[in-house]
């Protein structure tokens, strides 16, 4: 219940942020928004870590570097969000949006990429990816 929760958290900032910085950057550009936004988020980040101090920060060294830059991702997000919304509408850019981050998923899990447990494809999966595929397909027209 606790994972639902946060991601329905999750998927309404990520909505709110993304009508935000599109907003923002009609006034000041898409990579100054870009900036700031990541600026604003890493001093947050920084002062919720100072806060709470968990002890683990040597584990850095245990950490293979490809995760490490994991944040790099957030750049392309925050940008090509904040550019579709611009040219496609929040309702359209989030749509196709969440098919293609749960499409990604899918193909993460069923081949147990990056250390993800390995599941296997069922007919009901392919079924619902294709149905929500169709959706923003009859969304858009």
């Amino acid at each position: 219940m606790k994972g639902a929760l946060f991601s329905l958290l999750g998927g309404l900032c990520i909505t709110m942020q993304g009508i935000f910085n599109a907003r923002m950057s009609d006034e000041i550009g898409g990579w100054h928004t870009t900036s700031i936004v990541h600026l604003v988020a890493f001093s947050i980040s920084f002062l919720i870590y100072m806060k709470v101090r968990d002890k683990k920060g040597k584990s850095f060294k245990s950490v293979p570097f490809l995760y490490l830059i994991g944040g790099t991702f957030g750049v392309v997000v925050v940008f090509s969000e904040l550019t579709a919304i611009h040219m496609i509408g929040p309702a359209s850019a989030i749509a196709i949006l969440l098919v293609a981050q749960i499409g990604t998923a899918f193909v993460i899990e069923s081949k147990g990429l990056f250390g993800e447990k390995k599941v296997p494809v069922t007919f009901q999966q392919g079924l619902g990816i294709t149905m929500m595929l169709l959706g923003v397909i009859l969304f858009q027209l």
